[in-house]
């Protein structure tokens, strides 16, 4: 029904309103349904295209959020957007605070930052643990039936090297992203509780790495172990960079396990337009009603919130001077952040684009199985921190990802894929088929199981296979 609003707005606003019918035929209309109630999009927006020299092209297109747009003013804001594509910068009010730039590199990864770095401070001024904004309120990681066959399964592969007396004399576990601590602590107990059962002695055996970038979060999970504490090491890393952080294990560990860590990494985004290539450059913002009602809340002007927001990003809410205000600020701050999006154009030579490791070989792979047009997913931290965790694997060695993940490119087709907003955090579909081409690359299979253990679940399970 909208679908039809839409096009008979067009057809009136240039039959009626004077638009020029030309501007028709180099525009896109796209109607999305954002499924993450926290998100960086107006209900309806406008994305114009530039070449590699920042030169305007013709293409533009008009985003509509289904989910936000309010039928009976969708007339009113398409023609206000037809009106803006060919001027070269109708702010409307807006508070810029960046600069367009490539997703990678756009300031919600500061904000990103800094909520893992001071995510005690979020929490108690939100009342609730960051999990709880998980679908169901908890993470799928920590469901016991699913801990259970994990433990199983890895509890065979420790009897078949123990009868082919390859078991090592320390067996390594690690756990990227510890979150709670509930998740190794419920693997913990299944574990021991499976040795004390058979008798093995591989619990004695076992050493568990804690990895994560935050250390109250560290602390926080080793306390959520309780008796298992002794087991557990405390490595402070960067998700990206696994290996920096543990040389010491390459080829040792046996079990790797990860839930939401790749959603919560940098990523491009690329769109393929009647046969060209453009690569998806953002700026971040508020809007006009946004900064009137930071002004009221917190007495600042609009003219100071680009210098204040950047301070924010530096030291914190202490910014505000007193914590509790600092952190209102931030939070506010956060959930008004919009990013305005452009779409540059991409010529043959330019990888800066193509995650570390691979090539433009790789992403025009990724193409060929694409549809024709097709918006999607470059996701470089989670290929980056996918190719930097095999090398810790032992040959034997178990990698457990649970995730969002799409595992083919024609999934993109299918409804948003992200960015949205996690409590303070951002979080966006993780791109499968790109992860298929870094394990090819390091000589793994990548598969993809869905989770059964929720109904209506969207995590699937990355798991791989040492190639012959």
């Amino acid at each position: 029904e909208l679908t039809s609003l839409v096009a008979g707005s067009l057809m009136t606003l240039v039959e009626k309103d004077g638009i020029d019918p030309r501007l028709l035929a180099s525009l896109r209309v796209h109607l999305d349904w954002l499924q993450y109630s926290a998100n960086f999009r107006e209900p309806l927006v406008v994305r114009r295209t530039i070449d590699g020299l920042g030169r305007p092209l013709p293409l533009a297109e008009i985003a509509i959020d289904l989910r936000q747009a309010d039928p009976d003013r969708l007339v009113e804001g398409l023609a206000g957007a037809l009106k803006t594509i060919g001027s070269a910068d109708d702010r409307d009010g807006r508070v810029m605070l960046d600069d367009f730039r490539p997703l990678r590199e756009s300031l919600i990864w500061r904000f990103n930052h800094l909520f893992w770095e001071r995510v005690g401070e979020w929490e108690s001024a939100s009342g609730r643990g960051f999990e709880a904004a998980l679908p169901g309120g908890k993470s799928d990681a920590n469901d016991p039936q699913a801990v259970a066959d994990t433990v199983a399964d890895f509890y065979r592969l420790l009897d078949d090297l123990a009868g082919h007396g390859q078991l090592p004399n320390e067996i390594y576990g690690l756990e990227i992203g510890v979150g709670s601590g509930e998740h190794p602590r419920l693997w913990l107990d299944a574990f021991k509780a499976l040795d004390d059962r058979h008798g093995s002695g591989y619990y004695s055996k076992l050493r568990y790495v804690f990895g994560d970038y935050s250390l109250f979060t560290l602390e926080r999970a080793r306390a959520a172990v309780g008796p298992h504490a002794p087991l557990v090491q405390l490595v402070q890393m960067d998700a990206l960079n696994p290996f920096k952080a543990l040389p010491s294990l390459r080829f040792k560990v046996l079990y790797v396990h990860l839930t939401n860590v790749y959603d919560n990494l940098i990523f491009d985004e690329m769109v393929r337009r009647d046969g060209r290539v453009y690569l998806v450059e953002a700026r971040a913002y508020l809007s006009a009603a946004s900064v009137e009602r930071i002004e009221t809340d917190f007495g600042v002007s609009g003219a100071e919130l680009p210098g204040l927001v950047g301070r924010l990003l530096e030291v914190g809410p202490d910014v505000m001077g007193d914590q509790a205000r600092g952190v209102a600020f931030w939070r506010g701050i956060w959930g008004a952040l919009k990013l305005e999006e452009r779409l540059r154009a991409l010529d043959e030579v330019d990888e800066d684009h193509v995650p570390p490791g691979l090539t433009r070989v790789h992403l025009d792979d990724l193409l060929a199985e694409a549809p024709d047009d097709v918006r999607f997913h470059i996701s470089r931290g989670a290929a980056e921190s996918f190719a930097n965790t095999l090398p810790l694997l032992h040959p034997r060695g178990s990698l457990q990802v649970q995730d969002i993940f799409v595992s083919g490119m024609e999934e993109y087709r299918q409804g948003f894929r992200g960015p949205g907003k996690l409590d303070g955090s951002v979080v966006t579909w993780v791109n499968g088929a790109l992860l298929r081409a870094v394990g090819r690359r390091a000589g793994y299979d990548v598969h993809f199981t869905p989770y059964k253990y929720r109904p209506g679940s969207r995590t699937s399970i990355l798991h791989t296979t040492q190639r012959a």
